[in-house]
């Protein structure tokens, strides 16, 4: 008997997925659970319109992303944060939801905090590379320059010393 489940089964099929099951595990067990429901032709129609809703849906969401990776990739975001006695080290870290506010109010898009990528926790002064995966196929590059709350004008000195200006310090950098 081929039945539509309406949710994941383990060894059988993922939701929305059409599978041949055995009469009576059809009607003693998915079908009193509400697990699947016979698949008619009717059925079988009205998931076709669904998942093509669901792709749409998904390829929407995959340009949006797109876009926003074509507007911020490569940006650069300042944060000010207390910096310890030594000069280098923060008071301390800077988190992905201190990331998730600056590249709100700085660049204007709109990050949820579990989409900020630290490879390490940021507790030093200077520029650090940050991933933001807004999709799971659209990853952003982006820099995050944390500088001296109390001296903000190291902030724009710690972004030109970041960016190679010659030819010879690009090639440094790629190799």
């Amino acid at each position: 008997m081929k039945v539509i489940l309406k949710q994941a089964v383990p060894k059988l099929g993922k939701e929305g997925q059409v599978v041949n099951v055995k009469d009576g595990y059809a009607r003693n067990f998915l079908f009193p659970q509400g697990i699947a429901i016979l698949a008619d032709k009717t059925q079988i129609e009205v998931l076709a319109r669904r998942n093509a809703k669901v792709a749409q849906a998904l390829a929407d969401t995959k340009a949006s992303a797109e876009a926003t990776k074509a507007k911020i990739d490569g940006a650069y975001v300042k944060i000010a944060q207390k910096v310890g006695k030594d000069g280098v080290r923060l008071f301390g870290a800077v988190t992905s939801q201190d990331v998730a506010d600056a590249v709100k109010a700085q660049l204007g898009v709109d990050v949820e905090k579990k989409a900020v990528l630290l490879v390490m926790p940021i507790k030093r002064l200077g520029v650090h590379d940050v991933e933001l995966d807004i999709h799971r196929q659209v990853v952003i590059h982006i820099k995050v320059n944390v500088y001296d709350i109390e001296h903000p004008e190291t902030a724009e000195i710690a972004v030109e010393a970041a960016e190679p200006e010659t030819a010879e310090e690009l090639e440094a950098v790629e190799a």
